[in-house]
């Protein structure tokens, strides 16, 4: 019954920005904090970002902070990611990821010139 549904991916060429979107059903999404994970081509899943359940709270990976912001809104049930000045190692398939340990299926997104 949990469904998280990633968009937003795409091709894109270093420096350029994307948006992701993933949304939430199934569960109460404002009482759950929700993190951004994503895996590069060949390599294992990388923490990117987390927010807490109200949205007041945030944390990066030193590898995005300063280009990535993360956010909600609760009352849409839905998780952003906004991705700026991206670079060739941004490649690979970002997840969803609950805080209760539910993943969605991914977007892919690519940085290449």
């Amino acid at each position: 019954e949990v469904q998280l549904v990633e968009s937003g991916g795409g091709s894109v060429q270093p420096g350029g920005s994307l948006r992701l979107s993933c949304a939430a059903s199934g569960f109460t999404f404002g009482s759950n904090d929700m993190t951004w994970v994503r895996q590069a081509p060949g390599k294992g899943p990388e923490w990117v970002s987390r927010i807490n359940s109200g949205g007041g709270s945030t944390w990066y990976a030193d590898s995005v902070k300063g280009r990535f912001t993360i956010s909600r809104d609760n009352a849409k049930n839905t998780l952003y990611l906004q991705m700026n000045s991206l670079k060739p190692e941004d490649t690979g398939v970002y997840y969803c990821v609950s805080g209760f340990g539910s993943w969605g299926q991914g977007t892919q997104v690519t940085v290449s010139s």
